[in-house]
């Protein structure tokens, strides 16, 4: 395993997530797409704060960035490269472990909302490098099409890639950054997403493609309406975070 392996055998005492192991049209796969949704109060909390329609554009705002927050911390809690180091208190010589600084940190936020979900992910990994990716989705087909794509040329082998999408409807935006990400070589264990909100068709859309991604999110809503808006869903978050719910909105 690699300094970016994934290993969840030494969860803390009392922590258990809820993993939604997703399956292939055969049966279950013997590597299947890993969903994490952490049962944690907060968690829970800004996710309703931001299903509620009645929440103006300015908290909705506060409570994408503190989804992203928690959402981050438990995604890094067993990924993230250590090293093991000697540093001396005022007191006496002691252990301690820090974040490897050869294994650097590329975040991807999917434009427009996942930069409200960067925004608390910032606060935890101030550090890590960003490359933005812009997709916008076709709301007759409900197919993405990309307008931005600053990714590097290269990613090198001991860089580890967390991708922030605000949300997860049929998959098709998160699994068209993830085949950029695949022809430079980051795939399986070195990715990891965050989403705020995840449906079920676009989760088993990514475990036929994606059988070794990990996704952390708030919870698995069950289905997509007709539109493909996620049911019962938290409405359009880039609208919803930055106040653009008409053609019209200023006037």
């Amino acid at each position: 395993m690699g300094a970016w392996a994934v290993s969840v055998s030494w969860l803390p005492l009392g922590f258990a997530p809820k993993v939604w192991q997703g399956l292939g049209r055969c049966g279950p796969m013997s590597m299947s797409l890993r969903v994490i949704v952490p049962p944690h109060p907060l968690v829970a909390h800004w996710l309703t704060v931001l299903r509620d329609r009645d929440t103006p554009s300015p908290l909705f705002c506060t409570a994408m960035k503190e989804l992203g927050r928690w959402l981050t911390y438990e995604a890094a809690r067993d990924w993230l490269p250590q090293v093991s180091v000697q540093i001396e208190t005022p007191l006496a010589p002691c252990a301690g472990q820090v974040m490897d600084p050869t294994a650097a940190l590329l975040v991807v936020p999917v434009l427009r909302a996942g930069l409200g979900l960067w925004a608390g992910g910032q606060e935890v990994l101030p550090h890590a490098r960003v490359a933005h990716m812009g997709l916008v989705r076709d709301e007759e087909t409900a197919l993405p099409s990309t307008y931005l794509d600053r990714l590097p040329k290269q990613i090198g082998e001991r860089v580890g890639v967390m991708v922030f999408d605000p949300m997860l409807a049929t998959g098709g935006s998160l699994a068209s950054v993830l085949e950029l990400l695949a022809e430079r070589g980051v795939t399986g264990q070195r990715v990891r997403v965050i989403t705020a909100l995840a449906a079920a068709p676009g989760l088993q859309h990514l475990a036929e493609k994606f059988p070794e991604l990990t996704i952390y999110t708030a919870c698995i809503d069950p289905e997509l309406d007709s539109r493909q808006f996620i049911v019962p869903g938290l409405g359009d978050a880039g609208d919803r975070l930055y106040g653009t719910h008409a053609d019209d909105f200023l006037t």
